[in-house]
């Protein structure tokens, strides 16, 4: 088990710098059917960078999401 892990799965859109999920399943069962807004900090071709200024910890998260070669 990976301790403070959470996987989810829905669609999202980017709209003036902020990319928005629609939850629709999660493995955090108090996820689903809501939304998250996060901060995009880098947005290119092969590569998004966004932001959760507030995490459920009190901490600021980074995550990266890059094309598939």
């Amino acid at each position: 088990m990976a301790q403070g892990m959470i996987a989810f799965y829905g669609t999202y859109t980017v709209n003036d710098g902020v990319l928005t999920t629609r939850i629709e399943g999660s493995s955090y069962p108090n996820l689903g059917g809501g939304g998250q807004k996060r901060i995009i900090t880098s947005l290119t071709g092969d590569e998004l960078r966004y932001i959760n200024p507030t995490t459920s910890t009190g901490t600021k998260a980074e995550s990266v999401w890059r094309r598939a070669k």
